[in-house]
């Protein structure tokens, strides 16, 4: 099984224009210079921001959204991207290939992905946000064999765009795209020109446009069948405007996980911890702005609610997390980290500590945890990043942030399971 992440592709822009069928019935339903451009992406270390901002989503101590590929900032929302608030629909096309009949039926595929995707953002998001998946029965037919794409991870451009168009010409005529927030087209995993690393989010610099709604990202997956765990759940993480957290080796050896290694999913699938950062639900609008201390000069005393315990009915609970600026666009977060709900699987628990900056784009480094405990690891042999394994202050501890002047000191627990601490900064 491969621990390999999966990144944000770019797609070229000469492409020819093509007609689609609906209902049996004919039409051109593009014109050929929208055709020339709607397949059209960036890669995902230069896609800017955009200027399509709503309203404030922010509060104490939120940095400014800069033109970072999904920017960490979160001071305003980018509406290009769908937001994870009530319902989103997410719609499922199983596509095949002629030269390999299936050996598996699309309720099979579909079934390796949900719930369990659904559950991960329910958990994630304290039941604020759903993802309603719609899988669709069938398989839809490629015009080619999969050989004739050479599928792979650092995939041909030309190639690309080439399964981008001809799987959005086959599925068109069997799918409503315009009742859908999201998509995703699953590849036959048994076909022979499937590679299972070339799983990835697709951004269009124009969206592409079906069933007169605009199409502005395609989570094209190619796993096997069991696929990997979360996989799902990390890439739909970037449809939300979430960056990749890993760190990719330049001369492609080495470790990818020395950013954040287990504590997130979008830095890990295979995280023990792959419950999304506080900053990120933050972001995602999930923790509320009454839930978010800043801390400024001087001792401050708080306690905080682990963060994946839910939230009562109703109500915001206590404090999720404590945040210091440290500079114009990178601030230093703490949040209690447990047991619970996304992160059960973990083997350490405590209070972790993580650097946010605003300018990093995504894949380089806009979060990096702090390791409280820099000599030692934990949870050899399960953890995709031992060293980091153990990074949080444990209850007794107290750690200064290297290179900052923050203290923070964990007192202990108290009975509800939050965790008391003092903060000294400045």
């Amino acid at each position: 099984m491969s621990r390999i992440p999966h990144p944000e592709v770019d797609v070229p822009r000469q492409l020819p224009p093509w007609g689609l069928t609906r209902g049996g019935e004919n039409s051109r339903l593009r014109s050929t210079a929208a055709l020339l451009t709607s397949l059209t992406a960036l890669a995902a270390t230069s896609l800017v921001a955009g200027p399509a901002i709503a309203e404030p989503t922010g509060g104490p101590c939120a940095l400014r959204r800069t033109t970072a590929h999904h920017s960490e900032g979160l001071d305003t929302w980018n509406t290009a991207y769908p937001r994870p608030i009530e319902n989103l629909n997410a719609v499922m096309v199983f596509l095949s290939f002629p030269d390999s009949p299936p050996l598996s039926t699309p309720g099979e595929l579909a079934a390796d992905y949900f719930p369990a995707t659904s559950q991960f953002f329910e958990r994630a998001s304290y039941g604020k946000f759903r993802l309603t998946p719609h899988p669709q029965p069938e398989w839809v037919q490629m015009p080619h064999g999969s050989l004739s794409y050479a599928i792979q991870r650092d995939w041909n451009a030309k190639r690309r765009a080439a399964y981008l168009r001809d799987a959005m010409a086959a599925a068109d005529p069997k799918v409503d795209f315009s009742r859908y927030d999201v998509v995703y087209f699953v590849a036959d995993p048994d076909a022979p020109g499937v590679d299972s690393d070339a799983t990835k989010v697709v951004n269009f610099d124009r969206p592409m446009r079906a069933d007169g709604t605009d199409i502005r990202r395609i989570v094209t997956v190619f796993e096997r069948h069991p696929p990997d765990r979360n996989v799902l759940a990390h890439e739909t993480g970037h449809v939300f405007d979430l960056p990749d957290l890993y760190h990719r080796p330049t001369d492609g050896k080495g470790d990818w996980d020395t950013y954040v290694g287990d504590w997130d999913v979008m830095g890990s699938q295979f995280g023990l911890a792959p419950d999304l950062f506080g900053w990120h639900k933050w972001k995602l609008g999930w923790l509320d702005r009454r839930q978010v201390r800043c801390l400024g000069a001087g001792t401050e005393r708080l306690t905080l609610d682990p963060l994946a315990a839910p939230q009562a009915p109703g109500g915001l609970g206590g404090t999720r997390l404590a945040v210091a600026r440290t500079g114009r666009g990178t601030a230093l977060v703490m949040e209690a980290r447990g047991s619970l709900g996304n992160d059960h699987a973990t083997c350490t628990e405590g209070v972790l500590l993580y650097e946010v900056r605003n300018e990093a784009a995504s894949g380089g480094g806009p979060v990096e945890v702090v390791d409280a405990h820099p000599d030692s690891g934990a949870c050899w042999g399960e953890s995709v990043y031992p060293q980091l394994a153990d990074a949080p202050v444990r209850a007794g501890e107290s750690f200064t942030v290297p290179g900052e002047d923050v203290r923070v000191e964990v007192a202990g627990r108290t009975a509800s399971g939050a965790w008391t601490v003092q903060v000294t900064t400045g």
